[in-house]
């Protein structure tokens, strides 16, 4: 059985030059064997293009120094047909409503938390949601869908790939992590009766495959560096590839700026940013008391996308331990944020999260792993929502200079008619008209509905 919706299956095309792509494409992705119960495990074979050895780094490029997710794939996923994303330092899912661009941020974010060790159904709640409305079952009625990344880092692009059966029991069926066209790890459903997968991964010693069960709720993935001893070669290149994956995927924070919740005064507490920035004054109270240069280059970032004079960013304590922000405009002028914009607060919102790390965001670090080599991946829906042109250039101009030494990257969605890149007086123009030019650093990914 292979979960694809009912259809046949499916191959991966390939990723366009321009550093663009479709959701949709007349060459499917390939199918990861789902056996039935009595089945046995997938045999070990590369998940590249077309069935061949997933594509090595161009010669000549360096490997990147931090483990980053550079490809997204969707296969069965929504409203999604063997989508292959590209994802750089920078990337913008641009298209109308309707065109997935929210689904692919939430699988996105549901590989990163299957990576940090949460169970499926807590990574994918609404699974059965996120099957496509037309998919049929199976002869057992069965339906689900596959969704995969690949990691690029130290020990080369790193492919995995999870299929997850949401109907009628949620559970993982298959799981495959390739590197340099060696299948690393596979596992898949033997006995339907039991909450396991039959895992196999690659050892090279005197023993060329070790096999266990695995639970079907956790990802693989994740479980190896537990399992595999790093006693020989196989098993070292092994960890080197799980660890890669686990570490490009874990540390994400997804956020989507609620206005209406910014602007009352907030209490003074530990000062990390929660996803709808509700904390926004609390977090600037931290960022004052501990970090004056990057409070005040915030507030240069604020006098370039607020309406009106800005000299600093103000707080503004009380009795009752509640903190309020404002926006100096003057020696005897100031604008508490609760009388600003949406756009403006969403803008303020975003600037902070880009000039921010982990320590201050409400994520969990991997703590294991040295500051030098963790990667924070921004995940934001709706980036351009409320924004005009002028805001949104320079939330990617800053995105674009912070993004460039590998520590954060940003995801975000933008719908057609956006106002970045035009050539002609800000706040005119849009992402798809003749005088869009993509922001240097920035990578378009074009999504049909």
């Amino acid at each position: 059985m292979t979960l694809t919706g009912g259809t046949a299956p499916d191959r991966t095309s390939e990723v366009p030059a321009q550093g663009r792509a479709r959701s949709r494409t007349s060459v499917p992705p390939p199918a990861l064997p789902l056996p039935e119960g009595s089945g046995r495990a997938p045999a070990p074979a590369a998940a590249g293009p077309a069935g061949k050895p997933a594509p090595a780094r161009p010669a000549g490029k360096p490997a990147p120094a931090r483990p980053a997710v550079t490809e997204l794939r969707l296969s069965a996923f929504a409203v999604h047909r063997a989508a292959v994303l590209p994802l750089g330092p920078v990337t913008l899912l641009r298209g109308p409503s309707g065109s997935g661009k929210s689904s692919a941020l939430r699988a996105y974010e549901a590989l990163a938390l299957l990576g940090a060790g949460a169970g499926l159904a807590e990574a994918l709640p609404d699974a059965a949601d996120l099957v496509p409305e037309r998919a049929r079952p199976d002869a057992q009625g069965r339906r689900g869908f596959r969704i995969g990344c690949t990691v690029d880092g130290p020990a080369g692009p790193v492919r995995l790939d999870v299929a997850v059966q949401a109907e009628p029991h949620l559970r993982i069926v298959g799981e495959r992590l390739t590197c340099g066209g060696r299948t690393l790890l596979a596992t898949a459903l033997r006995d339907p009766g039991r909450s396991t997968v039959q895992a196999e991964w690659h050892t090279a010693g005197s023993t060329p495959v070790t096999r266990a069960p695995f639970p079907d709720d956790l990802l693989g993935t994740a479980l190896l560096p537990l399992r595999v001893a790093g006693k020989t070669k196989g098993q070292l290149e092994v960890l080197a590839a799980a660890e890669q994956v686990v570490v490009g995927l874990r540390t994400v924070f997804a956020c989507d700026p609620q206005p209406r919740r910014m602007r009352a005064p907030v209490p003074i507490g530990e000062g990390r940013l929660r996803r709808d920035c509700r904390n926004l004054a609390e977090v600037l109270h931290r960022t004052a008391t501990e970090c004056p240069r990057r409070h005040a280059r915030l507030a240069a970032i604020a006098g370039a996308g607020c309406a009106g004079p800005v000299t600093a960013l103000g707080l503004r304590e009380s009795v009752a331990g509640m903190v309020q922000a404002v926006l100096e405009r003057g020696p005897r002028h100031a604008t508490p944020l609760g009388r600003l914009g949406d756009g403006e607060l969403r803008y303020l919102a975003l600037a902070l999260v880009l000039l921010t790390g982990p320590g201050v965001l409400a994520v969990d670090p991997v703590a294991e792993v040295p500051e030098a080599m963790r990667t924070l991946t921004v995940l934001a829906d709706g980036l351009d929502r409320g924004l005009d042109g002028r805001q949104l250039r320079e939330l990617l101009a800053l995105a674009a200079a912070i993004c460039a030494d590998g520590h954060l990257r940003l995801v975000g969605t933008v719908g057609r008619g956006g106002t970045v890149g035009h050539d002609g007086p800000p706040g005119q123009g849009g992402l798809d008209e003749p005088g869009f030019r993509e922001p240097a650093g920035v990578t378009v990914v074009d999504l049909e509905p």
